[in-house]
């Protein structure tokens, strides 16, 4: 058996702070890293296109830096159960290492993975973190079970010590021009590009791909952006998010390395309002970390919902207004340049993303599976336990002692977008009228037919009114 240590990435798309690629590069000094192109995932039907094109563009700068470094990233496309172990079998392998996963298939993929190489008597390095500041089993409430409430678990999780990023791996060895024809019999192939594998993007993407970029965009954010996020982040026509939740969702940036550039900006704060904001966005992570410890404790929140009311919900499920829902053609001028912008561009402010979500399920009493699986299908940074968390927030079905919280269109828009200005950017027919009609959604029948915009599906305090009739027979049922 050679010193081989092949390095699986998944969602650690990156060289720095990479804690199992470090701890493969403590054992030895030839490290090669592997990407398996998972038919299980790709031929899914809820898959974004933009999603797949940022991945790609990420392996593609990953490779180069695996080259930079003297070894090599190689591209498998092979059901991983059986496609790693083989690999490493072939390449005659003394280990895989690679980085734990929080989500349902991965959990099962991954232990299956482990019992054939296992078989083989390839070393495995089990369990080992990366994607997370603190594991699903570090953050336990005093009874010693999971949370399920977000302000005691961000008490607990905000109070402990967090690790510093991992060590950088330095130059090691490839394979040699032996092994490289064995991997290559063996099924390795070029990288394809995101049109190979059936996903064609033609717009841009909100954040470039690779590690570089998005350091630099984590630059940027702590640099300025972030002293004013506690008052801008609601605002969604303002630059004032960070943008790197593409970048989170593929681990191009090491989550240690993120919050140390919190800490670096705490340490430049120059007022209490400053440091607000930047606590805000600490608070924020803190979210991805709490759904993630939901999923990997909760694995029945990927099919259903957590609250009992809602487990057998009368959805009305309404198909020609879901339709008009994806489309952005609700006649709510705020759901409507919600929607248009997460189908252009393949993302979405987050503050719309709560308001397009509770327009679906209380407005249009849409079963929130539907639209979990709509964003998944076009989000450049959708995530399973972070999509799935949101919308059972919205739809009140979820870890929320809130269960009845319902988004009013009128004064979500009159809020957060006062001027109409992120209104008037995404739906174009609209401009040319008056900001106090965008807002309000008050447009007179007349004007919305002479430019092409259609009327409100629904009404929205009838059918708030009829959500909650139905919530109450579903809690008296319970």
């Amino acid at each position: 058996m050679s010193d081989l240590i092949l390095f699986w990435h998944r969602r650690d798309l990156r060289i720095a702070d990479n804690t199992g690629l470090a701890a493969a590069r403590e054992q030895t000094a030839k490290v090669v890293g592997v990407f398996c192109l998972d038919p299980q995932i790709l031929n899914g039907d809820d898959v974004a296109p933009a999603r797949v094109s940022y991945m790609i563009g990420c392996l593609q700068a990953l490779q180069q830096q695996y080259a930079q470094l003297g070894t090599q990233l190689l591209i498998l496309q092979h059901n991983p159960v059986v496609g790693i172990p083989g690999l490493a079998e072939a390449l005659n392998a003394k280990a895989v290492f690679w980085n734990w996963d929080v989500e349902p298939y991965a959990q099962i993929r991954d232990r299956a993975v482990i019992d054939s190489l296992q078989a083989k008597g390839i070393q495995v390095l089990k369990e080992n973190w990366d994607q997370l500041l603190h594991t699903p089993t570090e953050i336990y409430s005093g009874a010693n079970a999971p949370y399920t409430v977000y302000t005691p678990f961000w008490k607990n999780w905000s109070s402990k010590a967090k690790a510093i990023p991992a060590n950088t791996l330095q130059p090691s060895e490839g394979l040699t021009v032996k092994e490289q024809e064995i991997a290559e019999k063996f099924g390795i192939i070029p990288l394809p590009s995101a049109p190979d594998l059936g996903f064609n993007w033609d717009g841009e993407l909100i954040l470039s791909p690779g590690e570089v970029a998005a350091q630099a965009r984590l630059e940027e954010f702590t640099n300025s952006a972030i002293n004013e996020y506690q008052e801008q982040r609601n605002f969604p026509f303002v630059d004032g998010t960070s943008l790197l939740s593409p970048a989170l969702k593929f681990g191009v940036l090491g989550i240690r390395t993120i919050w140390q550039a919190t800490i670096a900006a705490l340490e430049n704060s120059n007022s209490e309002e400053v440091t607000a904001s930047i606590r805000t966005w600490q608070q924020e992570l803190a979210w991805r970390e709490f759904y993630q410890h939901a999923m990997y404790h909760f694995p029945e929140l990927a099919n259903g919902a957590y609250r009992e009311p809602f487990k057998n919900f009368p959805w009305r499920n309404n198909e020609t207004f879901f339709q008009a829902w994806c489309e952005g053609k609700t006649g709510y001028p705020i759901v409507d340049a919600a929607m248009r912008q997460l189908n252009e561009i393949g993302w979405m402010h987050n503050r719309c993303r709560m308001i397009v979500a509770s327009f679906l399920t209380k407005d249009l009493i849409i079963n929130p599976q539907w639209g979990e699986k709509y964003f998944m299908q076009k989000l450049i940074d959708g995530d399973l336990s972070a999509n799935n968390g949101g919308w059972q927030w919205s739809a009140s079905s979820g870890m929320d002692p809130k269960p009845l919280r319902i988004f009013n269109p009128a004064s979500q828009a009159q809020k957060f977008d006062a001027e109409a200005e992120y209104i008037r950017q995404w739906v174009p027919e609209l401009r040319s009228l008056e900001t106090e009609y965008l807002v309000s959604g008050n447009i007179l029948p007349l004007e919305r037919r002479a430019i092409g915009y259609p009327a409100p599906i629904v009404d929205h305090k009838k059918q708030q009114a009829l959500f909650k009739q139905l919530y109450q027979q579903q809690k008296g049922q319970g």
